[in-house]
């Protein structure tokens, strides 16, 4: 028998899972996926057995999606973290100086006179982030290269400047990954004002190296090590894919939401969906996966409030 379509009650100012609940009833296009991924969510957060990967670009970061983020590894639901350098670079800064509300339709060529700069709707004044940046990247490179450090694996970076960060920001996703000790691997680590910084230190320190074959080492001991894999994919890019690479190792994902604003008609793997990884044996073909189109800043808070609310239920 065929499921009856549900009109969405609201005017009960219902909790977050109950109204995630009525949109999967309502059976609304963009809706029914959303509630369907709460559903698979709430199955990657709830099995300790799984190595869960979180995925994500640098630019939600400067949101308040950090917040989010953060959550997930402070409480313990994430076990690797793959990102971009921005990640490193937005989560740095934030610590010390504020970004601002701004819009889309800004002068921009006011803002570079100003000396501001634009992120879609954010606004983030020059020295709140090229400056604070340099300041606290040289600092911290110049402690580990007195203790010693000479090869320098992106984990190894990651978790010195969350250890730099003050454990009283509860929002900084590398504070929350060194205190929880969640590896944070960032494959294209020059690709960013902290991989520059990490240049700028290189041309006095020439015997520094960036160790990325440990990164990737790392990952391999998660892949093979894991009893089940999952991962929460946000965006995609450099980080959505080195997931699925490594994953294809182990014959694949067995659980794998994605959430992208991306289209599939490109070619692209930011707009594949997670069936199509299924045929390159990066997701297992007995997975529970799903794509959800929509903007992560909007549908990963909901989808995450929603999860959580449920488990601790």
């Amino acid at each position: 028998m065929p499921r009856k379509v549900e009109d969405v009650r609201v005017d009960d100012a219902p909790s977050v899972d109950t109204l995630v609940r009525r949109l999967s009833a309502g059976g609304g296009f963009s809706a029914k996926e959303v509630a369907d991924g709460v559903d698979l969510l709430t199955s990657i957060l709830d099995d300790r057995e799984m190595t869960t990967f979180l995925s994500f670009p640098a630019d939600i970061v400067a949101t308040g999606t950090r917040g989010v983020l953060a959550t997930l590894v402070r409480e313990g639901y994430v076990d690797a973290i793959i990102t971009t350098c921005g990640t490193l670079d937005h989560d740095l800064a934030r610590a010390f100086r504020p970004y601002y509300h701004g819009a889309w339709n800004l002068d921009d060529a006011d803002l570079h006179r100003r000396h501001l700069y634009r992120l879609g709707n954010l606004v983030i004044p020059e020295a709140n982030y090229g400056k604070i940046l340099e300041e606290k990247m040289q600092r911290i490179l110049a402690g580990l290269w007195k203790d010693g450090v000479r090869a320098l694996s992106t984990r190894a970076l990651a978790a010195a400047i969350g250890q730099a960060i003050p454990a009283t920001d509860r929002s900084s996703i590398l504070r929350a990954a060194y205190e929880r000790n969640v590896p944070v691997i960032v494959p294209g680590i020059t690709d960013g004002a902290v991989g520059s910084q990490v240049w700028l230190f290189w041309q006095d320190h020439k015997a520094l190296s960036l160790d990325l074959l440990s990164d990737e080492q790392t990952l391999a001991d998660l892949v093979f090590e894991a009893k089940r894999s999952g991962a929460i994919m946000l965006g995609g890019g450099i980080s959505k894919h080195h997931t699925i690479w490594w994953n294809q190792f182990r014959d694949g994902l067995d659980a794998a939401l994605y959430i992208t604003t991306a289209v599939e008609w490109d070619g692209s793997l930011s707009g594949a969906r997670t069936r199509e990884a299924i045929s390159w044996g990066k997701v297992k073909p007995r997975a529970r996966h799903t794509t959800i189109d929509g903007d992560v800043t909007v549908l990963f808070p909901l989808m995450v409030g929603a999860a959580l609310e449920r488990l601790k239920r």
